[in-house]
Parts: C-alpha cells; sequence; structure tokens
C-alpha cells in the first residue's frame, strides 16, 4: 500500500505573540492554511483578528513566534517583500489610492509583473466580476462610495495573481446587496484555486464558505473546525450568530 503524500501548509503560524505598549494583543496563537484553502478568521471586536493579519504582513513587530511561509520564517522580510512572495492583503479601511483613477489603482496592483497580456486578461476579468468599476474606470478613486472602494480593493488585490488572499473585513459598513457582491467574488476566487484567509465578523457568511474556520477571543484561538462544524457549534451560535 502507497503511503498518503504529506500536505504541507502554505502558512503556518506558530506560537505567535503581539504586544502594544505593554498589553499583549495576541497570545502565542498557532494556526495553519494550506493551498487551495478558504480559511475564517472570526471573533468579536478586539480579539486580535484584525492585529494577526497585520503581523502575518510584517505590519506589525512580532513579540515571539514566528511566521512560516511555504516552510520559510517572514521574519528576515519587509512588508514591501511579501507581494513578489505571493501574500496580498487587502486592508480594512481599503487603502485605495484616493487621487488616482480606478484604471491606475489596478494598474498599481500588477506592478510586480510584467506579463502585459496577462494583465490585459485579468483587467478585463475583474470588470467582468466588477462591472461598476468598468464602469467608472477613469473616476478618481477618491471619490467612490465605501463600497465602491471595497470593491477595488479586492480588485488591484487581485491584479497582483498572489498565491494566497488576506481579506481584513471586507463586509465592514456595506449594504446587504453588496456584501453579496464581496462574497460571490470570494467564492470565485477560492473556486479558481486562490488560497483565501479571511478576516470577518460577519461569522455566518465567512463560516458558510470557508473550508475550515478558527475562532479567535482575547488573542488566543479557542476554537477550530470546519466551517460547517463551526456553523453548527453552540458556543459559536450562542456568541456570534444570534442563536
Amino acid at each position: 500500500m502507497s503511503a498518503t503524500p504529506v500536505r504541507n501548509p502554505l502558512l503556518k503560524v506558530d506560537s505567535l505573540s503581539v504586544s502594544y505598549g505593554g498589553i499583549q494583543a495576541v497570545k502565542g496563537i498557532d494556526f495553519e492554511v494550506f493551498p487551495g484553502e478558504l480559511v475564517s478568521l472570526i471573533g468579536a471586536n478586539g480579539a486580535g483578528k484584525t492585529t494577526t493579519l497585520n503581523a502575518l504582513t510584517r505590519g506589525v513587530p512580532w513579540a515571539s513566534g514566528d511566521v512560516l511561509w511555504r516552510g520559510t520564517s517572514l521574519a528576515g522580510l519587509g512588508a514591501w517583500d511579501l507581494v513578489r512572495q505571493g501574500l496580498v492583503m487587502v486592508p480594512e479601511g481599503r487603502g485605495v489610492f484616493a487621487r488616482m483613477s480606478i484604471a491606475e489603482n489596478l494598474q498599481m496592483g500588477a506592478y510586480v509583473r510584467t506579463d502585459r497580456s496577462g494583465i490585459a486578461d485579468d483587467l478585463e476579468r475583474l470588470f467582468n466580476w466588477f462591472p461598476r468599476l468598468k464602469e467608472r474606470r477613469s473616476q478618481l478613486a477618491g471619490t467612490l462610495s465605501g463600497g465602491e472602494q471595497q470593491m477595488l480593493a479586492m480588485a488591484r488585490a487581485l491584479m497582483a495573481r498572489p498565491e494566497m488572499l488576506l481579506l481584513d473585513e471586507p463586509s465592514m459598513g456595506l449594504s446587504p446587496i453588496l456584501v453579496d457582491t464581496i462574497f460571490e467574488v470570494i467564492c470565485q476566487v477560492a473556486e479558481q484555486g486562490m488560497t483565501v484567509l479571511l478576516v470577518e465578523q460577519n461569522a455566518s457568511r465567512a463560516l458558510a464558505v470557508a473550508d475550515r474556520g478558527y475562532v479567535m477571543e482575547s488573542g488566543l484561538v479557542t476554537l477550530t473546525g470546519t466551517g460547517a462544524e463551526l456553523l453548527n457549534n453552540p458556543k459559536v451560535k450562542a456568541a456570534y450568530l444570534g442563536e
């Protein structure tokens, strides 16, 4: 009988701790994301979710622990190196280039690429996913609504063709219709084989699309399981699903 092949994580978080001014915001957490997975990280405000993403992308320093990307520590890299490594985040608050047009923002997303035909193909694909951006491609990003800026931030990140996409609260402040649009795109991205780590307060939507999930409370990972298992967990239902 042949041996089962070993499956290695794309991203491995090992005893990661992050402190702000003496307060430990993340307290030695461990989790893994495997290639092609959509993993959701849920929890209440202040649980440490956004701090975790910022630590993964080198936006905040680590107090201790390590983060391995394809088995190699990210400790020696700066935030600017990660896009070339294939790790791209859409931050909370969107962070679009307000004085640039939609088209210019999308071109900036592809700055690490040199394949002009591939860039053009991806631009057309993203305009199909977000037709509102196509209609307004010459409009300055700073004049867009919050929902339109979220679409643009996601599209700009995808223009880099990341191996792994990190999303921080993509549905925050959006109308129900726009939330549906954002989650449809997240599912399309995952179906095409991209690895996704999703931080989201809308726990029911996040777990419904997730292969696996982790629950954070007060800087700790307290529960893990498949998306379906966590959706049906009584503790998760009581704390995050209003049941």
